[in-house]
């Protein structure tokens, strides 16, 4: 299934009929030789016959063509320069060239166009413009015959004013026409990251070498540890180079910086460590935090990555808080606030928000299922969010974002179509890059319900009721009654599918919903077991075509049946042929763990036309997937060892010695299509987080961007890509692309030294040794109702993974929490009575320490003013040592509006604010007020509320403040 062509914004605004300020010029005869195609490109003449937008005046200034660029446009192209007529011949190749300046640094489009829609472009470049005035050159072969080529600067979509300067503006045929050669570094392939100690490790040689080649492995000081022969393999159909491959996993000494040397060349540096995978589960499913809809990014969670929130109705944005259906669809309008942006975009998909939520759940159901599982390295406060600390494990957290998103995306009750789900909501029409959400000003609209976001949700749904349920009963009962709902409205709607077109957003058409149908009915079955459930199951044609569930591909968002096979066969269930079920999963592995073994790069994949799709990466993963559910279920460590040689390939091991994941390896992708992760056209935007996967080679040149049109014709299946932002067909970033990376990473890290006897470390299955138990535990900075713990730091044989602390009753010890710090707040407690306490430290092979213990009596109730009924506020905290970020949100609760606000409290333990943002903050002493500003001080009464935030620091503890007024009355606490 083909993602959407996506990112195909109007590359003009408007007709040069209608926007021109100076007209003038005659076209010369078309030619392709060295006589300027640009007329008065010097602009000794004047400014005719270029032309500009409605909103900028043309000069020459000191010979130069200068343009005073107004501020406070969004898009490129909402300020353009350019001139028409220019005669483009087929086949011919031209040299574009000009010299440029700008009053401050900037990011400018250059391109050579059709001059109306759909605006077809010969080029597009950007040049990145400062002070000093530089020339640039780009060349580009025409495929067209045209006498009306229209050649445009789009200098629009800054903040902020300024002046561009122009100067010997060229095109000039005869040029030597571009040849593209990716810079694929040593001949030598390997995992740029990293191999576990006792894994696989094997690298690909490029070589026209027909006989077996000497390898050494050198340690970081250039000693030869290791040495040994390659193994021929020839010619390889999907690279389309000559290769060895390397086995060197006899080797099993940890340590950093190895190289590999063969045939004159040495690889990249890697790793060979047991911890090499820890930090990308981390990084990769932190990635979901910076693309999140609706809510601030806080540089003190995510550093480099902070942002205003987007879509929440803050002009310019139109908000996505009461979002209308498109226009002739529907009457009513929905609150859709709130999930992760798709992509590099601002659109949100109910599809591939679907099988991206449902992977991100799945993480979580594997590690408490899974017997090489380690639950506690996705237990609270183990990822980069701002709901750590809540009791809840950060993985759901992370997904509960985007489902609660999902759950608005259902058409309400009285509604035609009720219980349907909307397919999607963006923008009217496709924006431009850069682009920040919060600076997005399109109108936005949601699309029609369809059957496959029905089933999507229905799914997903039932999967979040069963994992929720024993942390939040009531979100998990909202969950299975929407997905029972969206159950009951697909199948009264069987055949409503979404369009194949589409403007603003992707259209993710399906027309083909049975494997949706079957995953949904499995959800459903293994969260309730009725019948009903049970029948749809067993009844669908899928449920016994093992061919058709495991494609040759993989499995996608457009395909989704092995989702279902994958959870009845981990999921406890009573189906009476889940052994079959069971058998079908590692048959599918069997088939794609032959791919790896047969592939000279590890390659889990092997479409049967040779055709790399939209998104392979993905493919490669998903097909990982498998094989590590395999493992879980046989405990075959050949499938464990196919999923450790299968990530080579995306670290590395391939035919362009590129690694497809943001800050992991030398060679790292980190220009992947985004409108807010633009440092290549912008540089004060930041790349793309750590952990963020690129989409990888596609060759299905139907599909390609401007950009792989222009450079990867002819190319082979894994050379069919490039690390540039505008190449969204080949470097995009993607939910559903990051949810497979995660689930990977997270079994990879599970595995530690891959199971194998004498490893140096001891891992989780063979470490016997508890922690020390915790030192000097006392209370302190007691009050009625909380108690803040603090205790010195245990120590363990490998490393202390964090503490348990539990409430001692009648002798028996109740979990109330966990943490990774030396300190802990108890809160909800009871006036004037005794508490005892016991703090447990614990390793990740779940060893537990001796228990320290401590009794305190809280204080008696102390007599503070009964809340009013006119107020609440909820105060929620995200800590890390010596600092923390508070999150504050104000309900008027009372009958009457605020015109305006002023929040008050006192901190208990000594805190301080240093940084506040939507409120004007001040503190004096332990006294702290925050007063509205214009934008957020009317707030409607009854259930009106509004949130404002700080970053502080703490030192002792963090104890929260005990009572709030707004206004002078004193609220209740959420």
């Amino acid at each position: 299934m083909l993602r959407r062509p996506r990112s195909r914004s109007p590359l003009v605004a408007l007709t040069a009929a209608t926007c021109r300020v100076a007209l003038g010029g005659t076209a010369v005869p078309a030619q392709a030789d060295e006589v300027n195609q640009i007329r008065n490109g010097d602009f000794s003449s004047g400014t005719a016959p270029w032309w500009g937008t409605e909103n900028i005046q043309l000069n020459v200034t000191d010979g130069m063509l200068c343009v005073d660029v107004p501020g406070g446009t969004v898009n490129p192209w909402d300020v353009i320069i350019g001139q028409d007529d220019i005669p483009l011949i087929e086949g011919e190749s031209y040299a574009f060239s000009f010299t440029a300046s700008s009053t401050v640094p900037v990011s400018i489009r250059a391109l050579v166009q059709e001059p109306v829609e759909p605006w077809t472009t010969q080029m597009d470049e950007r040049a990145l413009l400062g002070p000093e005035a530089e020339t640039y050159e780009f060349v580009f072969t025409s495929n067209v015959d045209w006498d009306d080529a229209q050649v445009a600067f789009q200098i629009g979509g800054s903040d902020e004013p300024w002046t561009f300067c122009l100067d010997d503006v060229a095109l000039l045929g005869r040029a030597e026409p571009p040849v593209y050669e990716p810079d694929t570094g040593p001949r030598v392939r390997v995992n740029q990251v990293g191999y576990l100690p006792h894994g696989p490790k094997k690298a690909t040689v490029v070589t026209d070498a027909t006989s077996a080649l000497t390898w050494e492995l050198a340690d970081a000081d250039g000693n030869v540890v290791a040495s040994g022969q390659t193994k021929p393999h020839g010619a390889d159909s999907s690279s389309g180079l000559n290769v060895h491959t390397v086995d060197f996993s006899s080797y099993t000494t940890k340590g950093s910086d190895y190289t590999l040397t063969v045939d004159g060349e040495t690889s990249y540096p890697f790793d060979i460590d047991e911890s090499v995978y820890e930090e990308l589960r981390v990084d990769a499913l932190s990635f979901y935090y910076p693309q999140r809809s609706g809510i601030e990014i806080l540089d003190s969670i995510a550093p480099g990555y902070g942002r205003p929130a987007g879509h929440i109705g803050v002009p310019p944005n139109q908000g996505d808080t009461d979002v209308p259906c498109a226009p002739g669809t529907c009457d009513y309008s929905l609150d859709v606030s709130g999930g992760w942006y798709d992509a590099g975009d601002h659109g949100k998909y109910v599809v591939n928000g679907g099988i991206s939520v449902h992977q991100i759940m799945s993480i979580y159901e594997r590690s408490q299922l899974a017997d090489t599982a380690q639950p506690d390295k996705l237990a609270d406060s183990t990822l980069r969010l701002p709901e750590t600390g809540n009791g809840v494990p950060d993985v759901l957290d992370e997904a509960r974002w985007e489902m609660e998103f999902l759950l608005k995306m259902q058409v309400p009750e009285g509604e035609p179509l009720a219980g349907m789900a909307h397919h999607k909501i963006h923008d009217e029409q496709w924006t431009g890059l850069p682009l920040l959400p919060s600076a997005d000003p399109q109108p936005r609209y949601l699309q029609p319900p369809s059957t496959a976001a029905t089933l999507n949700l229905a799914a997903t749904a039932a999967q979040c009721a069963r994992v929720f349920e024993p942390f939040d009963e009531d979100f998990a009962a909202e969950c299975l009654a929407a997905a029972e709902t969206a159950w009951d409205a697909a199948k009264a709607n069987p055949n409503i599918y979404a369009p194949a077109f589409g403007e603003g957003g992707g259209p993710y058409n399906d027309n083909n919903v049975t494997d949706e149908f079957y995953w949904a009915a499995a959800e459903l079955f293994l969260t309730t077991g009725k019948e009903e459930y049970r029948d749809a199951v067993t009844s669908s044609p899928l449920h016994t075509d093992d061919e058709e569930v495991f494609r040759d591909g993989a499995f996608d968002w457009g395909w989704t049946a092995a989702l279902a096979r994958l959870q009845l066969a981990t999921i406890p269930n009573d189906l009476a042929d889940r052994d079959r079920v069971r058998q079908s999963v590692v048959d599918a592995a069997d088939m794609y763990l032959a791919n790896v073994e047969t592939s000279p790069w590890g390659l889990a994949y092997k479409p049967n036309n040779g055709v790399f799709v939209w998104g392979s990466n993905s493919a490669v993963l998903n097909n990982m997937v498998i094989l590590a559910v395999a493992f879980d279920l046989t405990g075959d460590t050949k499938y464990r060892d196919g999923v450790l040689e299968g990530m080579d390939y995306i670290f590395g091991r391939n035919a362009l010695n590129q690694s497809y994941v943001t800050g992991y390896g030398d060679k790292d992708s980190r220009n992947q299509h985004s409108r807010w992760y633009a440092h290549q056209l912008d540089p004060r935007l930041p790349n793309p987080p750590k952990g963020t996967l690129a989409g990888g080679p596609n060759s299905d040149s139907t599909t390609w961007d401007p950009v792989a049109q222009s450079k990867l014709t002819g190319c082979a299946p894994q050379m069919c890509y490039i690390d540039h932002i505008e190449s969204w067909s080949t470097n995009e970033l993607t939910i559903n692309w990051n949810a497979p990376l995660s689930w990977i990473a997270s079994f990879i890290a599970d595995q530690d030294d891959a199971g194998e006897p004498g490893g140096e470390e001891p891992g989780p299955g063979d470490d016997e040794t508890p922690p020390s138990k915790p030192g000097n535990l006392k209370a302190s900075d007691i009050t009625a109702t909380s108690a803040t713990l603090t205790w010195d730091a245990s120590t363990d044989n490998v490393g202390v993974v964090g503490y348990k602390v539990s409430l001692v009753r009648d002798g028996d010890a109740e979990e109330v929490g966990t943490t990774a710090q030396t300190s802990y707040t108890l809160t909800g407690l009871s006036a004037d009575q005794e508490y005892t306490v016991q703090v447990v430290a614990y390793d990740a092979a779940g060893n537990l320490s001796t228990p320290a213990t401590v009794t305190f009596t809280t204080e008696k109730e102390d007599e503070t003013p009964t809340p009013s009924a006119s107020c609440a506020v909820t105060y929620q905290t995200n800590d890390w040592p010596g600092g923390f970020t508070a999150s504050v949100t104000l309900t008027n609760t009372g009958s009457t509006p605020w015109d305006s606000w002023e929040l008050r409290f006192t901190f208990p333990s000594g805190q301080t604010v240093s940084h506040g943002w939507s409120a004007n903050w001040q503190q004096s002493g332990s006294d702290v007020t925050a007063t509205s500003l214009p934008w957020n001080g009317s707030v409607p009464p009854g259930g009106g509320s509004v949130n404002i935030g700080f970053n502080g620091t703490w030192g002792g503890s963090n104890t929260k403040p005990e009572k709030f007024t707004v206004n002078g009355a004193v609220c209740s606490i959420g």
